[in-house]
C-alpha cells in the first residue's frame, strides 16, 4: 500500500500556456501522418499541416500577448475610491425600414429556405 501522495505544485499561467503550445505543435505533426496512414493523399496532409500550423501559431500568440500586463498609461485617470463607468455611446438608431418591412429577400416568387 502506498502512502498519500504529495499535492502537485500550481501551474503558473505561462507553463498553461506552454503545455497548450506543446500539445498543438505536437498535433500539428502527429495528424498529417495518421492521414498519410490512412491513405489521404501527400498534398492534402500537406495543406493540413500548413493550416494547423497557422492556428497554432495565431493561438501562441494570442496566449502570449494575454499575458503580458497592459501598461500603465493605458488606463484612465480615477480617483481612489471611485467606481469604474463605462464610456458613454450614441444611441442606437432604428434600423431603416422599407416597403416590404426587413429581412431577406430574393427575386420575386423564389421560395426562401
Amino acid at each position: 500500500m502506498s502512502g498519500p501522495r504529495p499535492k502537485p505544485e500550481p501551474h503558473s499561467a505561462q507553463d498553461a500556456a506552454s503545455d497548450v503550445v506543446r500539445w498543438a505543435a505536437f498535433s500539428c505533426v502527429l495528424v498529417p501522418v495518421v492521414l498519410l496512414w490512412y491513405g489521404t493523399s501527400p498534398a492534402a496532409a500537406a495543406g493540413t499541416t500548413v493550416g494547423l500550423t497557422a492556428v497554432t501559431v495565431a493561438c501562441r500568440y494570442l496566449l502570449r500577448r494575454s499575458e503580458r500586463p497592459l501598461p500603465p498609461e493605458t488606463e484612465p485617470h480615477r480617483e481612489p475610491g471611485t467606481p469604474h463607468r463605462a464610456p458613454r455611446r450614441a444611441p442606437h438608431r432604428a434600423p431603416r425600414q422599407t416597403a416590404r418591412g426587413g429581412g431577406r429577400h430574393t427575386r420575386s416568387g423564389t421560395p426562401v429556405d
